[in-house]
């Protein structure tokens, strides 16, 4: 997987100062999916960054892990942590082989991971999610949509990808526009936000 090798190191130089996506705090929509009752635990999120969105959800009592490809975002996540003396796991992790924490969870959050995947990697990412999430779990995505003008950076997803990507053994409940906050207010992008349930 050479993409592994070379993303990591970009999302690691990244984490050594403070990336755009990153907001300090947790995103709204995964908030409100709390408070609807729709995020129960244990809960993985995936691609956790520096942890925010994965503390938000130890705070409220859940068991949370927290996976991340950069050791720079885990270590940062994992001194949230202890600062705020906030129980969490977090673990350096590739999301494409998810099963190699033998773990299961009702709940997989995923605020700008799948954006970054190509055609021929979310075939894998499915099999990886799917290794994780138990019977019934469900999965909820924020990423990039087509609805914003071309720009350098993540892809733009249509609704359409995220549908082919999670056939079968999945039922896409919802796909609804939204925004992508970033810190900077010119880079606000449109997103996607799906919920997606595992037979």
């Amino acid at each position: 997987m050479a993409w592994f090798g070379s993303v990591r190191r970009m999302f690691d130089e990244c984490y050594r100062s403070t990336p755009v996506w990153e907001i300090g705090r947790p995103r709204k929509q995964f908030v409100d999916l709390f408070s609807e009752g729709k995020i129960t635990g244990p809960v993985i999120d995936i691609g956790c960054g520096s942890g925010d969105i994965a503390l938000f959800f130890a705070e409220q009592g859940l068991e949370t892990w927290g996976v991340d490809f950069s050791p720079e975002a885990i270590r940062r996540a994992e001194e949230k942590a202890g600062t705020r003396g906030i129980r969490a796991t977090f673990r350096v992790q590739n999301a494409l082989v998810l099963g190699d924490l033998d773990r299961q969870f009702a709940t997989a959050t995923d605020s700008g991971f799948f954006h970054n995947l190509d055609k021929r990697e979310r075939p894998a990412f499915e099999k990886s999610l799917a290794a994780v999430l138990s019977p019934g779990g469900r999965y909820f995505m924020l990423c990039f949509s087509n609805d914003n003008p071309p720009a350098p950076g993540p892809r733009h997803i249509p609704q359409q990808e995220i549908r082919d990507c999670f056939t079968g053994g999945w039922t896409v409940d919802s796909i609804s526009p939204t925004v992508f906050e970033c810190t900077d207010p010119a880079r606000r992008h449109r997103g996607w936000l799906a919920a997606i349930t595992k037979k």
